[in-house]
């Protein structure tokens, strides 16, 4: 395997999420519409949507989309975005940045296996949880 990346999908709203990330995470970002992707043929108030959106940067790639036209998103809670944080102002900074309008289930503090740990669900209803290891 080379590696396992997230695929989020959401129903409309994808390029304001990517924007959002893109904002709080950085990267660099790549998205394309359905009007844009060759062969396809939506109804024309689809043809704005995202068929495909990536952000890469050094240490990810988050990939993502809207559904296939007609197609309902239904979000699980069986499933969280995990990011390992390098830094005491670097988690700080990405937990400000997703949880703003968001519903933090754990707020950022330390725990028995982590220097700094949270869990919310973003603005988007995506699940999240950041770490920071205890230094050793």
């Amino acid at each position: 395997m080379k590696k396992m990346n997230p695929y989020l999908i959401f129903e409309g709203n994808c390029r304001q999420a990517m924007e959002f990330y893109k904002q709080c995470l950085g990267g660099e970002m790549s998205m394309t519409t359905y009007a844009e992707a060759p062969g396809v043929n939506v109804e024309p108030q689809f043809k704005n949507w995202i068929i495909h959106a990536r952000i890469t940067n050094k240490s990810f790639v988050l990939m993502a989309s809207d559904t296939r036209p007609g197609w309902k998103v239904q979000r699980g809670n069986g499933y969280d975005i995990s990011i390992d944080c390098e830094s005491v102002e670097e988690i700080e900074k990405i937990f400000k940045a997703l949880s703003d309008k968001g519903q933090v289930a754990m707020p950022l503090e330390e725990t028995f296996f982590a220097q700094r740990f949270a869990m919310f669900t973003d603005q988007f209803g995506v699940s999240w949880m950041l770490n920071l290891d205890k230094k050793e």
